[in-house]
C-alpha cells in the first residue's frame, strides 16, 4: 500500500513538473469579423490557427497555447488600442492575420515598441517589408508587388496596355495602384486615369462610368473583399466586359469568386498564393477546414494564418520561450519554412516570406463541377520573381546588396 502511494506521489510530482515546464504561448488573431473583409479572414482565421496548433502537436512539444481573437473594425486606432491591451494587460505574445493595410502598419509599430511578434497574413501593402519594415514583423501570404507582377504583368502581355484604376482610398489601395502602375509602365503600357473610392463603399456606379468613359482596355480594381465583389457585380450590370473592356481584380480571393459565382466572374484573371485545389495536401487540409467551418473552403489569408502559426511555434519550440518577440522573429527567419499549404520557403531579413504565387483564371460555369470548383491555373510564378527584390524595398534593416 505504502509503495503504491509512493509511486502515485512520484507520478503526480512528475506530471506537475511537466506542466510547470510547459512554455506558455498566447496567440491573438486580430482581424475584420464584421465588415468587408470578414469572409476573407474573420472566424475562419481563428479556425485555421486552432488547426495549426493541433497539427503542430504543441502540447506534446511542451507548449501551452491559448488563442484569443478580436475585431479591429478596419480602423487603425481600434487595432492599435487592442494590440496595446493584448500586449500590456492580457499577455499576448504574437498577433496574426490583420487585414487592412493601415491597421497592419499601426500594429507593426506597436509590436516593435513592445518587442512582441507580428505575423501578418491579411494585409497587402509591400511597405511592411519596405520603408516601414520591422525586426518584429513577418509578412507571410502576399503583397501588392506580387499581385502587380502577377495580374498586372499578365494583363499587359494579353494586350491590356491602357489602364484606369478604381482605388480604395487608404494605404492598401494606394500601394496596389502604385505597384501595378510600375509593372504596367515597365511592360510598355500606360495609365490613362484613376479615381479614389471611399472605403468601404457599396455604390461604384459613378466610378465605373468614369472608367468606362476613359476608353481604357483594362479597369484595374485596387480594392478587396466586399468592395471588389460590389464593383465586379456592378460592372457586369453595366455590360462593361461585353463592351470590350477587361476587369482586372488585383486582389481577389476564392471566397469573393464563390460569392460572385463563375457566371458573373468567368474569365477574370487573378493572382493568389494559395488555392484549396492545388494539390493533395491543400485538398486534405481544406476538406478538414470545411468540415469545421460551415462547409467553406479556406481563403489564402486563412491558409497564411495556418502556415504562420506553424512556423511561429517551431521558433518558440527552438527557443523554449515566446517572451522576446524580436528573438522569435529572428529564429523564424533563421529556420527554413515548410508546411503543407505553401511548401518549402524562406523568410528574408526584411521579413518577407517567399513562396510561389499562382496566376488563375475563373472557370466558365460549364467548366465548374461544384460551387467551390472555381479556378484553372494559368501559370506558377516562382517566389523570387513574384516578390520585390530585397535590395529595391528600402527596408532599413538590410543592406543594398
Amino acid at each position: 500500500m505504502l509503495k503504491r502511494l509512493l509511486l502515485a506521489g512520484a507520478a503526480g510530482a512528475l506530471m506537475t513538473a511537466a506542466a510547470q515546464a510547459q512554455t506558455p504561448v498566447k496567440i491573438g488573431v486580430l482581424n475584420d469579423r464584421s465588415g468587408v473583409y470578414a469572409d476573407i479572414s474573420g472566424e475562419g482565421s481563428v479556425v485555421a490557427a486552432r488547426m495549426a496548433v493541433e497539427d503542430f502537436k504543441a502540447a506534446e512539444k511542451g507548449l501551452k497555447v491559448e488563442i484569443v481573437s478580436a475585431d479591429h473594425q478596419n480602423k487603425p486606432d481600434v487595432g492599435a488600442s487592442l494590440a496595446r491591451q493584448w500586449y500590456d494587460r492580457d499577455g499576448v505574445d504574437v498577433i496574426l492575420d490583420v487585414p487592412t493595410s493601415s491597421v497592419a502598419l499601426a500594429i507593426s509599430q506597436v509590436t516593435r515598441e513592445k518587442n512582441k511578434a507580428f505575423v501578418n497574413s491579411g494585409a497587402g501593402t509591400a511597405d511592411l517589408t519596405g520603408a516601414q519594415c520591422s525586426p518584429n514583423t513577418v509578412h507571410w501570404t502576399y503583397d501588392t508587388v506580387a499581385l502587380a507582377n502577377g495580374t498586372g504583368g499578365a494583363m499587359v502581355k494579353r494586350g491590356g496596355n491602357t489602364w484606369f484604376f478604381l482605388t480604395a482610398d487608404y494605404a492598401f489601395g494606394q500601394a496596389l495602384q502604385r505597384d501595378t502602375t510600375a509593372v504596367v509602365t515597365k511592360n510598355g503600357g500606360k495609365v490613362v486615369g484613376s479615381v479614389k473610392t471611399p472605403f468601404p463603399t457599396a455604390d461604384f456606379s459613378s466610378f465605373l462610368l468614369q472608367a468606362q468613359g476613359s476608353g481604357a482596355k483594362v479597369i484595374g480594381l485596387a480594392n478587396a473583399g466586399g468592395d471588389t465583389i460590389n464593383a465586379i457585380k456592378q460592372a457586369a450590370e453595366f455590360g462593361i466586359t461585353e463592351g470590350g473592356q477587361a476587369i482586372a481584380g488585383l486582389l481577389v480571393f476564392s471566397s469573393d469568386v464563390h460569392s460572385l459565382t463563375p457566371k458573373v466572374a468567368q474569365g477574370l484573371v487573378l493572382t493568389e498564393p494559395f488555392y484549396w485545389d492545388l494539390n493533395d495536401a491543400t485538398r486534405a487540409f481544406s476538406d478538414r477546414f470545411a468540415k469545421t467551418f460551415n462547409g467553406k473552403k479556406p481563403t489564402a489569408v486563412q491558409a497564411g494564418v495556418y502556415g504562420g502559426v506553424i512556423h511561429y511555434l517551431k521558433a518558440v519550440e527552438a527557443l523554449k520561450s515566446a517572451k522576446d518577440g524580436g528573438q522569435v522573429i529572428a529564429k523564424m527567419k533563421e529556420l527554413p519554412t515548410d508546411d503543407p499549404l505553401f511548401g518549402k520557403g524562406t523568410i528574408r531579413p526584411d521579413g518577407r516570406k517567399i513562396h510561389d504565387m499562382y496566376l488563375f483564371e475563373v472557370k466558365k460555369p460549364g467548366e465548374s463541377k461544384d460551387p467551390w470548383d472555381l479556378y484553372k491555373t494559368l501559370a506558377t510564378i516562382p517566389g523570387n520573381e513574384a516578390f520585390r527584390p530585397m535590395s529595391e524595398g528600402g527596408c532599413p534593416l538590410v543592406g543594398k546588396s
